[in-house]
């Protein structure tokens, strides 16, 4: 009855988030102040109530069970769960009003069912006479683990959200009758009516701190880790969900009665962190998906190896609730870190190899071959020598790998210096001090110093928290790229003023973008008015001509930033110097629009791998036809390595009455050399056939686009990407 309410528990908490941000996109945007004060509330309310399952512990059993009950009832008259009829100002402060919106909204609903893990686990202890109660953790976990996985694979693709929203009421329901059933099996009489106080010793304030830190690291780890890979390695669709499933999966193994598993990962942890550590900082892109699959193996590793320890170190069942509190307040701390700190103080995802290096500090440590020990015996003076020798030896090394005076070792100088490193990092295991230096320096050789000496130039790499940009110059081919992540958003050519007019990469001329540009004076006279949503580096701002009025929406200020500094990218400053920047989520900011504002209007926020699934809805759509006349035009850039979008807004044009055709551009080696063209797919839309039949009149290769069978529109109510995943649904 315990594990089943705790599944239940968990199941629905890790359901509600996903959901409700479905829920509050289309009203909220994608801006991050959004999205980080979502995630503030989240943790706050998952810390709210760990903080009452520990104190209502005062309470007698009894006591705690009307307690509860009544939470439970009362939160009930949120139900159906889903936001409250409240619309922000245009002025509204995300960071004020998205609290009090998600509060309102939610607050009571998941402030309750935050609180079953550990209440549940006490009310066990008691039912049962005194039972370790703590496997039951493992259990949570497990159901935390399956509402994750559940709502991408089952909910969203089978249920609008509006069934969605009744389903977990269901379960909230469900949730009730099982802790009514729990609290039916306390202790009754006279003891279930006293209060009985631990009888266990009160642990130490250091022994809370360990906690908070085995805790924090796993968590911010596990935020670091999805960052770093979709940045450095591989941008993926739904790849967020593999490191948060390995993160709870990391506690069943923990938690568990059975101790084998948990207890040789532990043992292996450090050899781990030192063998893999250095080697997913690289951030190699030769094989990502191999890189990728390290970087998330090693921090399932890190995670077991931490939770394992905190496990270890658990306090008495008549402690539980303060445990599980600490352990709560270093989740809240590890993603706070992760999410909302470093991505302000670090231009680099800096964050993850000092995770990486904090969760070597803490990890369980024994000499994986007793002799080793002897090395590090004697004197505390003999020990310091030894230490400062061994510290030489890391620079040492380190100085070799990265400079290779001389050129004796070869091409291979940085592999080799590494496998010394792994060598001695060996032998240091089982000596805390000696191993975090090893492999600190392992960490710097493999790609720490050179994330250090691109943030020393000032203009080499931002970071927003969108992610991070890098700028790349090519002197020799006369090339500046600014890349996000592993996908271009922006190549220009320099050198002349001619070259740095050029429009490049996915918007050359001959592409379906630049056509329509180009054809503009033709459709609708010399006057156009044009919007582009996403400004990238400018390019498009190279087909601006007299008279016409153009303005770009950017949800990133750094974006801004970039393009508009001329020592940086000269598209703006050499083609349209006063370019109008309206800042915000593109949706909302098209809503406020006037009716037949503009005659074209261009989505370029899809060409990542990171798909906004607000701006693809029918309901956007419908933004998009009133803004533009009649006969305007609208051109979406469906180009993406993962995912086949051209469904979407085939779906979308039949339910909205648009015309449509598609236009899949293959460069020549021509154009690739000469104007650094690349392949891209543009979708036209319009409700007057006509203007689409004027734009293909010059190119046969824009060809109609039919919708795929079966598929159902995105709506805000409805959308799913599995159908879109080409790895899942390959073309015929």
């Amino acid at each position: 009855m315990f594990v089943a309410t705790i599944l239940v528990g968990s199941f629905l908490l890790f359901l509600v988030q996903p959901m409700i941000a479905r829920m509050a996109l289309p009203r909220l945007g994608g801006a991050p102040a959004v999205w980080n004060s979502a995630m503030l509330v989240y943790q706050a309310l998952l810390l709210g109530g760990y903080a009452y399952a520990h104190g209502i512990g005062r309470f007698s059993p009894r006591n705690q069970s009307l307690i509860h009950i009544t939470l439970l009832a009362v939160a009930a008259l949120w139900l159906p769960i889903g936001l409250i009829a409240m619309n922000p100002s245009i002025t509204a402060d995300p960071v004020v009003w998205v609290p009090w919106l998600l509060s309102l909204s939610i607050g009571p609903l998941f402030f309750a069912v935050a609180a079953q893990a550990p209440l549940m686990q006490r009310w066990y202890a008691l039912a049962s006479g005194g039972k370790d109660p703590y496997a039951l953790y493992a259990a949570s976990n497990l159901g935390s683990f399956g509402g994750l996985i559940a709502y991408p694979l089952l909910v969203e693709p089978q249920m609008a959200l509006h069934n969605q929203s009744w389903l977990w009421s269901g379960g909230y329901l469900l949730l009730a009758l099982l802790v009514i059933a729990c609290a039916l099996r306390l202790p009754r009489g006279v003891v279930g009516r006293e209060v009985q106080p631990p009888t266990s010793a009160r642990p130490a304030a250091r022994r809370i701190v360990y906690w908070i830190a085995c805790a924090l690291v796993p968590s911010g780890l596990m935020l670091a880790t999805t960052t770093f890979i979709t940045t450095d390695i591989v941008a993926m669709p739904l790849l967020w969900v593999i490191p948060l499933g390995l993160y709870l999966l990391s506690f069943s193994v923990a938690f568990s009665p059975r101790r084998a598993l948990a207890d040789t990962i532990t043992r292996l942890a450090p050899l781990s962190i030192l063998a893999f550590g250095g080697v997913v900082v690289s951030g190699n892109q030769e094989r990502p998906i191999l890189s990728a699959a390290i970087a998330i193996l090693l921090l399932f590793i890190i995670a077991v190896a931490l939770h394992t320890a905190m496990y270890r170190s658990r306090p008495e069942p008549d402690r539980l609730t303060g445990f599980y509190l600490a352990m709560s307040v270093g989740g809240a701390l590890g993603g706070v870190f992760a999410a909302v700190i470093a991505p302000v103080i670090f231009d680099w995802t800096y964050e993850y190899p000092i995770l990486i290096l904090a969760a070597g500090a803490l990890a369980p440590q024994q000499w994986l071959i007793e002799k080793i020990s002897a090395l590090w015996r004697g004197t505390p003076r003999a020990r310091v020598i030894r230490l400062a020798f061994f510290t030489l030896l890391v620079i040492d090394i380190v100085i070799i790998g990265v400079l290779n005076p001389g050129g004796w070792l070869g091409e291979k100088h940085e592999g080799i210096a590494f496998i010394a490193l792994a060598a001695i990092g060996f032998l240091a295991i089982g000596y805390r001090a000696a191993f975090v230096i090893a492999l600190a320096g392992a960490l710097f050789l493999f790609g720490g110093w050179r994330a250090i000496s691109l943030s020393l130039d000032p203009h080499a790499r931002t970071r927003s928290y969108f992610g991070v940009y890098t700028l790349r110059d090519l002197p020799s081919a006369g090339i500046r790229s600014l890349a996000h992540g592993t996908t271009y958003h922006g190549l220009q050519l320099y050198g002349t003023p001619d070259r740095e007019r050029r429009p490049t990469s996915y918007y050359v001329a001959e592409s379906g973008i630049g056509q329509a540009m180009l054809a503009l004076p033709q459709l609708y006279g010399p006057n156009a008015r044009v919007g582009v949503v996403g400004l990238g580096a400018g390019t498009l701002a190279c087909y601006s001509q007299p008279g016409q009025d153009w303005r770009f929406y950017e949800i990133d200020p750094t974006v801004v930033d970039i393009a508009a500094n001329p020592r940086l990218f000269t598209f703006l400053a050499r083609c349209l110097p006063n370019a109008k920047v309206v800042m915000g989520d593109a949706r909302l900011r098209l809503a406020e629009g006037e009716v037949g504002s503009l005659d074209l209007l261009a989505l370029d926020a899809f060409s990542s791998d990171a798909v906004p699934m607000h701006l693809l809805t029918t309901e956007a759509f419908e933004t998009y036809g009133r803004v533009l006349t009649r006969d305007g035009l609208l051109l979406v850039h469906v180009s993406n390595r993962y995912l086949d979008l051209d469904p979407v807004v085939a779906a979308a044009a039949r339910a909205g009455g648009w015309s449509v055709a598609m236009l899949d551009y293959k460069p020549s080696a021509l154009a690739e050399s000469d104007s650094l063209a690349a392949s891209s797919s543009w979708i036209a839309l319009s409700r007057n056939p006509a203007k689409l039949e004027a734009l293909a009149a010059g190119d046969s290769n824009w060809r109609a686009l039919r919708a795929r069978p079966g598929f159902t529109p995105w709506t805000d109510d409805f959308s799913t990407i599995l159908p879109l995943v080409k790895a899942l649904n390959p073309k015929e």
